[in-house]
């Protein structure tokens, strides 16, 4: 079988910057990344907001536009939009990210905004009814700017289930909200693949690929932004993964997530064409 359409999603070839550091722009130009993912055999990129925020007041949108499709880059995704429930200066950030990930969205054509859980709070402090409410805002919403919503499912948050996940977007019950299921996340929350049958596959907004050592280091943040590994190089069964996807229907494109502190010290290419042929090898 050949691989899908695969999307190399920020950090697996941003550089040596990773999630919530002191800088999180990555040190190659807009333009490199989407050559060298597009050589490499990617489809899609990602990007951040502070890395978006730079390229656009660089480059500008329709120069971005333009470059995309010079490289055959047929989608873009962004990241990583949290406070959306919250109250006060923190929900006030949030809409602020909002307004400009959205905006960015409409002229990009992206595919969909990542949506963050609660990176503070278990699933017993979860204050469901609200998250389900302002979801549902959230994803009408990014529908007038045409685009979509994908709520991630972490084990250091208060959505670490796929039954609080399932209950926030069919609560919601917005096509374009939907959740984002990453290998890694799973994995790490001991959810086992075969319960991804039980997410109805209108609410599957995205899916990534990675893997994983047997044993996270702690605390498990870390082993999330530091340690994680190329498909097949780790202990995950991500074959397994891949057919409990492909069963439910999901065609693509599949996110590639690699947050490693080895990997992001590569050179650009050696980055992108390791991450698309490591994932593209669990298709066979």
């Amino acid at each position: 079988m050949s691989a899908p359409e695969l999307l190399a999603a920020y950090f697996t070839i941003s550089g040596d910057v990773y999630p919530f550091g002191s800088n999180e722009v990555s040190p190659f130009l807009f333009e490199h990344r989407v050559e060298a993912a597009a050589r490499a055999g990617y489809k899609g990129i990602g990007l951040v907001h502070p890395d978006l925020m730079a390229t656009k007041d660089r480059l500008g949108y329709a120069e971005m536009n333009r470059i995309m499709a010079a490289n055959g880059i047929k989608h873009i995704e962004f990241e990583f939009l949290a406070g959306w429930y919250k109250s006060g200066a923190e929900r006030r950030a949030s809409d602020v990210m909002r307004s400009e990930l959205f905006e960015a969205a409409e002229a990009l054509n992206a595919r969909a905004v990542k949506v963050a859980p609660g990176l503070d709070e278990t699933e017993a402090q979860a204050d469901v009814p609200r998250m389900v409410d302002c979801f549902g805002e959230l994803a009408i919403e990014a529908a007038q700017y045409g685009t979509a919503l994908t709520l991630e499912i972490m084990p250091f948050s208060n959505v670490r289930s796929i039954d609080m996940a399932r209950r926030i977007v069919e609560g919601a019950g917005q096509a374009n909200g939907g959740l984002l299921i990453d290998i890694w996340h799973l994995a790490r929350s001991g959810i086992n693949y075969s319960d991804i049958a039980q997410i109805d596959p209108r609410y599957i907004g995205g899916v990534e690929l990675n893997d994983a050592d047997r044993y996270p280091i702690q605390p498990l943040w870390l082993d999330t932004i530091h340690r994680r590994r190329l498909p097949g190089e780790g202990a995950l069964d991500v074959q397994a993964f891949v057919k409990a996807v492909q069963a439910t229907g999901f065609k693509g494109p599949w996110g590639v997530e690699i947050l490693s502190e080895s990997h992001r010290r590569m050179p650009l290419d050696e980055m992108a064409h390791r991450s698309f042929d490591t994932s593209a090898a669990q298709f066979a």
